[in-house]
């Protein structure tokens, strides 16, 4: 598929602005910056989904096919792929709409594991939907 023609997959969970304080001194946002954004994404969609506490247990490969600059508005979309009994799977995407235009780009995108616990800090079963 053509880039332009790309649109986010998931629901969009979590949207901020790119501020001069999240930047080295060229302009580009920090890749931890946007992997933070990321992570509290996939913990609010999947706190959603365990109705209840959640950690992040691993993060499956990232590359950053784009960069993000002061004034973007990050983007980010989440989707459940898997539940297993304890733990979840997110594809999570990171999306820069360009100061003060409507141009959309892909910035990155990774696999979130998070895990359910309970309130004394151990795994607990993700509740099934319905």
């Amino acid at each position: 598929m053509d880039e332009k023609q790309q649109k986010p997959s998931g629901e969009l969970t979590l949207r901020t602005l790119a501020m001069p304080s999240d930047a080295n001194a060229a302009g580009d946002i920090f890749g931890g910056w946007v992997m933070a954004q990321m992570d509290l994404a996939s913990g609010i969609r999947a706190a959603e989904r365990a109705k209840g506490r959640v950690v992040t247990a691993a993060v499956k490969e990232m590359s950053f096919a784009k960069a993000v600059k002061i004034g973007d508005t990050l983007s980010v979309y989440t989707h459940v792929t898997r539940v297993g009994r304890t733990s979840m799977t997110l594809k999570v995407e990171a999306w820069a709409q360009r100061y003060l235009t409507e141009l959309l780009e892909k910035v990155t995108d990774a696999d979130f594991i998070m895990v359910a616990l309970d309130k004394e800090g151990r795994p607990t079963p993700v509740p099934q939907e319905g």
